[in-house]
């Protein structure tokens, strides 16, 4: 690109292709990206191929899950034939907590107690299995030293599910010493990059980590229901998911009975039946992110957070989220009074964000987010907070 990746002049020329700009200062990619035009496109493709060919069509939807998968992989670094689709991360947690056994000897579970409320459900259910949940508590709410972590992993445990970036905070962890710690010791590390992989770069063969998980929902721009599961190669055929289904058979149209029999590669993590509609939902995100690179993408979202923390800083708002540019993801949190019914009412004026309780007001640019909004949605806030 010819513009200076620094301005973000290049991104911005991507703005045509989502018309919710048209009528919003659209803030809230952290929670759900803007719809990418294109979008409509994909999904009269996957409706005109269910009209036309009937129940033929699934010899055009079966390949897009594949398709999807790849997709994927260029953006996080992963290798062909080691990322499947799902529905949603709680499900894909789910697949893989019923891949494994606890034993006395090894059966802890070990995260921070700052992680995504609905993957902690899924792990703490596994207790009824066995499984022993350790909580490594934060003194902020805004991260977890990584010490303090690294020291809670030990040979009792068998697995580490944490989040890259902190969904309250917008903390990124240290993931590449807690890889190395986990496989010390013996263990797995599950990733959760929701709310990372978009804006922030990652490359999981780099991390060497286990798994990843993560969605379409939030900076993909893909809408709900596209999720993704990564395995590491030398993992893929080790595992075997209680959670299953009949497209993780071998053979699913066989329709052999009674018991399964895993498919060799990636599919085994598939399950039942997949939801097509949402990983063409998701294309059209996925391709434009990929084209412009996550890279550039973390340059111009980094210039603009720290203008976002300038403005609290100067009126004197609570900051919720890093100063520090490398632990800090693609959200500002901050605080204030009355913070829950002024993001309502931002929310109201199309000025969008979101709130949540015990952080405060989650603001979030992206690529398409010019400099000009941040000020504009900065100036509302001043004058609901005075008024």
């Amino acid at each position: 690109m010819s513009a200076d990746p620094l301005s973000g002049e290049a991104l911005l020329r991507l703005r045509a292709e989502f018309p919710a700009l048209e009528q919003s200062v659209y803030l809230v990619s952290h929670s759900l990206g803007a719809m990418p035009r294109a979008t409509l496109t994909h999904l009269q493709e996957y409706t005109r191929l269910w009209v036309e060919r009937g129940i033929l069509a699934w010899e055009e939807w079966l390949p897009e899950i594949d398709r999807a998968a790849e997709r994927i992989a260029r953006i996080i670094g992963a290798p062909p034939g080691t990322v499947i689709m799902a529905t949603n991360v709680s499900q894909v947690q789910a697949i893989v907590a019923s891949c494994l056994e606890y034993r006395p000897e090894r059966r802890r579970v070990v995260y921070t107690e700052l992680n995504f409320p609905s993957v902690s459900y899924v792990w703490k259910a596994e207790e009824r299995r066995g499984a022993e949940v350790v909580l490594v508590p934060s003194d902020d709410g805004i991260g977890v030293p990584t010490e303090r972590l690294l020291a809670a992993i030990d040979e009792r445990t068998v697995i580490v599910p944490i989040s890259h970036v902190l969904f309250r905070s917008s903390y990124v962890q240290d993931v590449a010493a807690i890889v190395r710690r986990a496989h010390e010791v013996g263990a797995l590390v599950l990733l959760d990059a929701y709310q990372s992989v978009g804006t922030l770069p990652l490359d999981v063969t780099a991390l060497g980590v286990d798994m990843v998980c993560g969605g379409s929902v939030k900076w993909l721009c893909g809408g709900p229901g596209a999720a993704y599961l990564y395995v590491r190669p030398d993992l893929v055929r080790r595992l075997e998911p209680r959670v299953t289904g009949w497209f993780g058979h071998r053979r699913p149209f066989d329709f052999a009975m009674p018991a399964q029999q895993y498919a060799d590669g990636i599919w085994r993590y598939l399950g039942g039946t997949p939801a097509v509609a949402a990983l063409y939902q998701a294309r059209a995100g996925a391709e434009i992110i990929a084209s412009v690179g996550v890279e550039a993408i973390r340059r111009k979202s980094l210039r603009q957070t720290r203008r976002i923390l300038e403005r609290c800083r100067e009126r004197g708002y609570r900051i919720r989220s890093p100063l520090q540019d490398e632990r800090r993801g693609g959200t500002v949190v901050f605080d204030l009074p009355r913070a829950e019914q002024i993001a309502q009412e931002l929310n109201r004026r199309r000025f969008l964000c979101d709130h949540r309780p015990g952080a405060g007001l989650r603001v979030s640019p992206h690529l398409y987010t010019t400099d000009e909004e941040i000020e504009q949605f900065m100036d509302e806030v001043d004058r609901l907070a005075a008024s």
